[in-house]
């Protein structure tokens, strides 16, 4: 049977669209407790970032019913911050059946999301301010990665090194979902990246996980300090991977192609200094 849409996964999706709309007013230089009439402001942002996370979580949902894996619809997670929203989650029951369902539920997800946050970028470049480099005085300044930088750079027509890019909202949460893309598709214990890992490489996922984790520990020392709170929430959270129950029944090319395309994502989407003061 689906899983009913109940009252709190109802009230945290309203709370997350409030404080999301309301990190979004923020964003336009409103404060939406001293201007509560426009804190409407903020939809563009809000709307965005929700969209990207509801596509990642929903595909995730989708593939777990089309395999008759048990799980959840998504619970939003609102959060007073920056963005508004530690993201959202769906809870999944074991047991997995074999490596293709498990690569169907782990990739659908980031690819899904990855698609939307593309969009997401393209669009809200074309409506950002670029100024030259050293004009800003103070602030947050947000890394690139790779494919942040490449549709900076087509879309806006400038050197991303020799300007700074005033990110529009909607291409701010666009850069929020190519994060959130990267930081699941992290290959240790059983983020989205550890499934991919386990359906493609079976037992050896455990050396992949283990060995992300001093990765991660030297990301932390010489490029950004919230690496190493990665670190240990993955080691609170297990770096292991539980077994599928038929482990012998192999992965077809599609599905080897998916794990392959998840992979090259990742790569494309990490930003290995997300923050830093300037």
């Amino acid at each position: 049977m689906p899983h009913k849409l109940t009252r709190i996964h109802i009230l945290l999706f309203v709370l997350t669209f409030l404080t999301t709309m309301s990190a979004g007013a923020l964003l336009n230089g409103i404060i939406p407790w001293e201007e509560p009439e426009k804190i409407y402001l903020g939809l563009p942002f809000s709307l965005t970032l929700l969209f990207i996370l509801l596509t990642h979580e929903m595909s995730h949902y989708l593939a777990s019913r089309k395999h008759h894996v048990s799980a959840t619809l998504p619970y939003f997670i609102p959060a007073p911050s920056i963005i508004g929203t530690f993201g959202a989650v769906i809870k999944m029951k074991p047991p997995i059946p074999d490596r293709r369902s498990l690569i169907d539920i782990g990739a659908s997800g980031p690819i899904g999301g990855f698609i939307i946050a593309v969009i997401a970028c393209v669009a809200g470049l074309h409506m950002s301010e670029v100024r030259p480099a050293g004009e800003l005085q103070e602030g947050l300044a947000f890394g690139s990665s790779l494919l942040f930088n490449f549709l900076s750079t087509i879309v806006l027509n400038v050197d991303p090194e020799s300007y700074d890019v005033i990110l529009h909202p909607v291409a701010f949460a666009g850069w929020i979902g190519l994060l959130v893309t990267s930081l699941n598709l992290l290959p240790i214990g059983q983020l989205d990246g550890g499934h991919i890992i386990y359906a493609l490489f079976g037992e050896k996922h455990a050396w992949i996980s283990k060995g992300t984790l001093p990765v991660l520990v030297v990301l932390g020392i010489i490029f950004w300090p919230g690496w190493l709170i990665w670190a240990i929430l993955m080691i609170i959270l297990g770096y292991r991977h539980p077994p599928v129950v038929f482990p012998h029944i192999q992965l077809d090319r599609k599905r080897k192609f998916m794990g392959w395309v998840s992979l090259v994502i990742f790569i494309l989407t990490f930003t290995p200094t997300p923050v830093q003061g300037f």
